[in-house]
C-alpha cells in the first residue's frame, strides 16, 4: 500500500484498491482535489490491512485483480466486526447481471462500471459517505442512551454494527451464532428479514420477532427501513426472572417447577413447554404433578389460576 499524498487532518479517507492504480490517476486527481485523502492499494491483501489501520470512509475497489479479487476482498471485510461498517463501492468492466449480483452479495454497496467517470465517482461517495456519518450518529447516540439496536443489510441480512446491549443479548440468545470477536446473523433472524422486506415493499404491517428462552423473550421491532443500505432494528427483552423467582419463593417450588408452572400460566401445553426449556412432554408432566401436590391443587387450570393471582400482585 502507498500513500500518494500526506494526511491532511480530518479529511474524509477514500481507499482505492486497484492491481493497476495508475489507470486510476485521474479518479485520484479528482478526489484529492475535492478534499479527500486518498489511500491506494494495489493487491487484497495490502486492502484488508490498510482497511484495518486507516479505516476509510469508503473503499473502491477492482472487482477483478490477481489473486484474492475484488469479492473475496469485499467477504473479508464485511466478516470483520473492525471494517464491515465501511461502504465498499466495486469499480468493474464487467456489467453481466451475475457479476453485479455477486458483487452485492459480497457485500458491496454499491458498483460503477469502467472507464471510470470522476464525477460520478465524487456523487456516488458523497451520498455513501452521507448515509454511513448519519448512521454512525445515531449508533453513538444509541450507545449514549444505552439503547440496544442492530443494523442489517437488507439485501442479505448481515449484521452491520450492534450496540453493546445489543451484543449482549444476542449472545445470550443465540450462543450458537455469536462469539466472543464475530458474529453470524442467526437463521430465526434472517428468515424474519425477509419478511420483514416483502412487507416493507407491500406497505402492510410487519409483525415484530420474539424469541423466547426459558426465563425471557427477546423482541425484534424494526425502527428504521427507509435506507436501503441498513436497516435498523431495535431489541427488547421481556425477562420473566422475577416471577419465576417469586412462584419459587411463595410455593416452595425448584426452578425447573416454576419455570412449567409459570409457562402453564401462559397457556402453554406440555410440549411448548418442554420445547422451550429443552425437556420432554413427559418430563414437564412430572414437574406438573410435583407442582400439584405443593399447590394443593388437583388440575393444570386450578394451578395456572392460583399462580396467575400471585403473579398480578407481584407486576
Amino acid at each position: 500500500m502507498s500513500n500518494l499524498k500526506p494526511s491532511r487532518d480530518d479529511a474524509p479517507i477514500v481507499l482505492i484498491v486497484d492491481d493497476v492504480p495508475d489507470n486510476l490517476a485521474v479518479l485520484h486527481d479528482a478526489l484529492d482535489e475535492s478534499g479527500f485523502t486518498v489511500l491506494v492499494a494495489n493487491n487484497g491483501e495490502a486492502a484488508l490491512v490498510a482497511a484495518v489501520e486507516a479505516q476509510p470512509g469508503i473503499i473502491l475497489l477492482d472487482a477483478i485483480m490477481p489473486g484474492m479479487d475484488g469479492f473475496e476482498v469485499c467477504r473479508r471485510l464485511k466478516a470483520d466486526i473492525n471494517t464491515r461498517h465501511i461502504p465498499i463501492v466495486f469499480m468493474t468492466g464487467l456489467t453481466e447481471s451475475e457479476h453485479v449480483v455477486a458483487a452485492f452479495q459480497a457485500g458491496g454497496t454499491d458498483y460503477i462500471t469502467k472507464p471510470i467517470r470522476a464525477i460520478e465517482v465524487l456523487a456516488r461517495i458523497d451520498a455513501h459517505m452521507q448515509t454511513s456519518r448519519l448512521m454512525h450518529q445515531a449508533r453513538g447516540a444509541l450507545d449514549a442512551f444505552g439503547q440496544a439496536a442492530i443494523a442489517i443489510t437488507p439485501s442479505n441480512g448481515k449484521i452491520v454494527w450492534q450496540t453493546p446491549l445489543a451484543r449482549e443479548w444476542m449472545q445470550r440468545y443465540f450462543p450458537e451464532h455469536y462469539a466472543q470477536f464475530q458474529s453470524k446473523t442467526p437463521p430465526q433472524v434472517l428468515s424474519w428479514i425477509e419478511k420483514v422486506s416483502l412487507a416493507h415493499h407491500a406497505q402492510t404491517d410487519i409483525p415484530p420477532l420474539m424469541i423466547v428462552l426459558a426465563r425471557g423473550r427477546l423482541n425484534f421491532i424494526p425502527a428504521e427501513l427507509n435506507d436501503s443500505e441498513q436497516w435498523v432494528i431495535l431489541l427488547r427483552e421481556e425477562s420473566d426472572a422475577a416471577q419465576i423467582e417469586a412462584l419459587m419463593t411463595v410455593f416452595k417450588l425448584t426452578i425447573r417447577e416454576s419455570e412449567v408452572l409459570y409457562w402453564a400460566t401462559k397457556g402453554k401445553t406440555s410440549r411448548d413447554i418442554g420445547d422451550i426449556l429443552g425437556s420432554s412432554p413427559r418430563t414437564v408432566n412430572k414437574h406438573l404433578e410435583h407442582v400439584f401436590v405443593k399447590l394443593g391443587v388437583e388440575t393444570r387450570t386450578a394451578a395456572a389460576a392460583l399462580a396467575s393471582s400471585k403473579i398480578r400482585t407481584i407486576k
